[in-house]
């Protein structure tokens, strides 16, 4: 027996796999030379990845299938673990779509992680949308806040897409972002509210959750494994465990600005080319962030993934 199937869970070096639209999942391990496969990654196999698998029977938790070969990806969200400089972890492939969930507070956002986040999304063509999650507490609370977060990722190109997992707000049309036999993925630091949002989307769905740490206003880590889920409209959504760190993988200084739209666009106007847009004379990028037309905390964390980028040189 063999064929083709997506990865619908990774358990480390056991998975689910299964021939979707349809959803009859069976498990798998890797043979031995897929090991070798991308060895600088601390998973050559992520959810999302389309295999070839083999088996001499019927595949059982006891006779395991074979994964004999990861199929070309069209796309993959990748990072940087902060605490394997040297490796790199693919947390899904195959995306039609991302959405990055947030709060602004508990947990507090953190912006150059979201940015992080963001350019790598343009670098390897995974359309990304903004999930601001906890609408209702954070509006009737620090409504100015909302505004100012808004305003500073529509005017730089991204679709900021208000919920509530506990109230409903927004679940209609987030699920309408999330078409028939799409594969989309949920992100973000733990306790946002992923879990609970796949919850709110299909109530017979029961992903973990958790409450937020209030000693340090952080979320407890309660996903602690990539894991895809078939919604009742017929889509496909990944839950991903609460990230941490996001550091970037690959990228070149001068081309980490390509990948911030707002910037993309104005350093055409640049005097020099390449200009990396902090210390070159007649940088249009920094008259425009002195005149507010970029915002200062993405300049901000443009110049820190700068600084990273040196530090893995």
């Amino acid at each position: 027996m063999q064929g083709k199937a997506i990865v619908i869970k990774n358990a480390g070096s056991h998975f689910l796999l299964s021939q979707l639209p349809e959803w009859r999942p069976f498990p798998a391990v890797l043979k031995g030379v897929i090991r070798l496969y991308g060895s600088e990654s601390t998973n050559p196999v992520a959810v999302g990845d389309m295999v070839e698998w083999e088996s001499v029977r019927e595949a059982t938790i006891q006779h395991p299938a074979s994964i004999v070969k990861v199929c070309d990806r069209r796309n993959c969200i990748v990072r940087r673990p902060s605490n394997l400089s040297k490796q790199t972890h693919v947390i899904a492939a195959n995306l039609d779509c991302a959405f990055l969930v947030v709060t602004l507070y508990f947990p507090e956002i953190k912006l150059p992680f979201l940015d992080r986040f963001l350019v790598t999304c343009e670098a390897y063509g995974v359309p990304v949308r903004i999930v601001l999650n906890k609408i209702d507490i954070l509006k009737a609370e620090f409504p100015e806040d909302v505004a100012h977060f808004e305003r500073i990722y529509q005017n730089a190109g991204y679709e900021v897409i208000e919920t509530s997992a506990t109230g409903g707000e927004g679940m209609e049309g987030l699920m309408n972002m999330m078409p028939k036999g799409s594969v989309s993925l949920l992100a973000g630091e733990s306790g946002v509210g992923k879990s609970s949002i796949i919850k709110a989307l299909d109530p017979s769905l029961c992903p973990k959750t958790a409450d937020i740490s209030l000693a340090h206003l952080q979320g407890r880590h309660t996903t602690s494994l990539y894991e895809m889920y078939r919604l009742s409209s017929g889509s496909f959504i990944i839950d991903s465990p609460g990230l941490r760190g996001f550091g970037l993988i690959d990228f070149e200084k001068e081309e980490i600005a390509k990948y911030f739209p707002e910037m993309l666009k104005i350093s055409e106007g640049c005097r020099f080319t390449p200009c990396t847009h902090t210390h070159e004379p007649g940088c249009a990028v920094k008259v425009a962030v002195e005149k507010g037309e970029i915002a200062p905390e993405r300049y901000s964390s443009y110049l820190g993934m700068l600084d990273e980028d040196k530090k893995f040189r």
